[in-house]
């Protein structure tokens, strides 16, 4: 099939790999826009249909409504192999597309690409098809609040500026809908390593990379998945060895491995640092964030009126003000985002699965009340590991306790006096064990896991004077879960 052409999609026989739960995901985001777009789907996962009943039900809904929506079109009613993988469904078609969360590594996909198979992911689609202007945003660190903080600068261009990819949502969610409008709507994409993986083909096969391609820092993690720290860098540099002389590459100076990195593309480089001004790029100088390009230096504003202001955000702050800038936004609409920023969690928002486990992020719950309803939506048979805790706010927590009882099979407390309270009345109900630090929470909830967990941050408290927000806190989660 010629995947240069969306209308190749129309009874191309297609197999999703990893359809995922509780929405938001690749896998199911590329099943709804393969359905809508006339392909024979086989969906295959490892999780039986018990476990993905919500996602499968969701995917009927589409079925369904396409069929009404699209009658002089042919709608393909899915096929789903839960449960198991078979070899037949990665040869016998002409594309697989894969969810971020399936290693590339597994079995079947090599044999698809050994067979000259197709392999796609809902990244790569997008690339393929959106032609417009892409800031992507990537690193180990600090690549969602650099994400968010690009996403509210574009949106002074265009109130209908998109931010998807690793946060929100996958960007095939509203493809459709941007290439309808057929104008240069800003998109910022944060992807992680692994949905770098197939983005080679895509890029090469359309002759260009993003417009501005962010790398935070990158630093020696997850290397459960890669043999070596040399093939995690080698994931990121991706992102950069597309890219053409009229695109742009934001760079961490003050991270030694992006140094080399910067020798892979052909992109004007802009670097961002704290202490180094000797190229374009953003810097601090004199107490102030200063912008300079063609060697003219503009100053954004003092350091000391930055909204987030722990000193692990300034290169968060310096890599999106440059690419804002490079975008197009206004020197006076960056400096308004920069000084009333202070971060942003989307509530119950999915991080990651992984094992078949699955991190969700909701650190706005800072009431008991929040957290009662999360741990409702996903703790139905006592399968939740709960992150909770903080400071006391003299409320009552019996409705809580009794929630948690029903619902989690073992809560990791974070430092607090709420956290002591909680203890107590825990006792004897359900086991707890107590944690000094973010880390070391995702850590021991890990290890209390099993197939079909669900590891929640919920803490119905805030989390003062351990995190400056909720928002640092929910940071913070993100980057211990993704470095599993």
């Amino acid at each position: 099939m010629d995947l240069l052409k969306q209308e190749s999609w129309q009874d191309a026989i297609v197999t999703v790999m990893g359809l995922g739960r509780y929405g938001g995901g690749g896998g199911l985001s590329a099943t709804k826009w393969l359905l809508r777009h006339g392909s024979q789907i086989v969906i295959t996962d490892l999780k039986d249909a018990a476990e993905l009943k919500e996602s499968v039900d969701q995917v009927m809904e589409w079925f369904n409504k396409y069929k009404e929506q699209f009658p002089n079109r042919a709608i393909y009613q899915p096929l789903f192999i839960l449960g198991q993988h078979r070899s037949e469904d990665f040869l016998s078609v002409d594309c697989v597309v894969q969810s971020p969360g399936v290693q590339s590594e597994v079995e079947y996909v090599e044999q698809a690409r050994a067979k000259g198979v197709a392999v796609e992911s809902d990244v790569s689609l997008f690339f393929r098809y959106f032609a417009y202007p892409i800031i992507a945003v990537t690193g180990t660190r600090g690549k969602t609040t650099t994400t968010r903080l690009l996403g509210e600068m574009v949106k002074k261009l265009d109130a209908g500026a998109m931010v998807a990819g690793n946060v929100v949502q996958s960007p095939l969610e509203v493809i459709d809908e941007l290439l309808a409008k057929k104008t240069a709507t800003p998109v910022v994409l944060e992807l992680s390593s692994w949905m770098l993986e197939n983005l080679p083909k895509a890029l090469a096969d359309i002759g260009r990379g993003p417009q501005i391609a962010v790398i935070t820092n990158v630093f020696p993690d997850h290397l459960a998945r890669y043999k070596d720290f040399a093939a995690y860098v080698a994931s990121k540099e991706i992102l950069l060895t597309g890219q053409t002389p009229e695109q742009f590459a934001v760079l961490n100076w003050d991270n030694e491995p992006l140094r080399v990195l910067a020798t892979k593309t052909k992109a004007k480089v802009f670097w961002c640092s704290a202490t180094y001004q000797e190229h374009d790029g953003c810097y601090v100088k004199e107490g102030n964030v200063v912008y300079r390009k063609d060697n003219i230096d503009v100053i954004i504003g003092p350091v000391a009126e930055l909204g987030l202001k722990s000193p692990e955000n300034l290169e968060n702050v310096l890599t999106s003000a440059c690419a804002a800038l490079l975008r197009g936004v206004s020197v006076n609409d960056v400096q308004s985002v920069l000084k009333s920023f202070v971060g942003a969690s989307e509530p119950q928002e999915l991080v990651r699965e992984v094992d078949d486990i699955t991190y969700i992020n909701d650190t706005v719950a800072t009431t008991p009340s929040a957290t009662i309803d999360a741990l409702k939506k996903f703790g139905t048979h006592g399968e939740v590991v709960l992150l909770a805790g903080g400071e006391d706010q003299s409320v009552d927590y019996h409705e809580l306790i009794e929630t948690i009882v029903k619902t989690c099979k073992h809560v990791v407390l974070l430092p607090g006096t709420a956290s002591d309270i909680f203890e107590t009345m825990l006792q004897g109900k359900v086991s707890t064990e107590r944690a000094m630090d973010m880390e070391s929470a995702v850590t021991k909830a890990r290890a209390s896991a099993v197939r079909g967990t669900v590891v929640l941050l919920s803490p119905a408290a805030p989390g003062a004077p351990l995190f400056a927000n909720e928002f640092v806190r929910g940071e913070q989660f993100r980057d211990a879960v993704r470095t599993l």
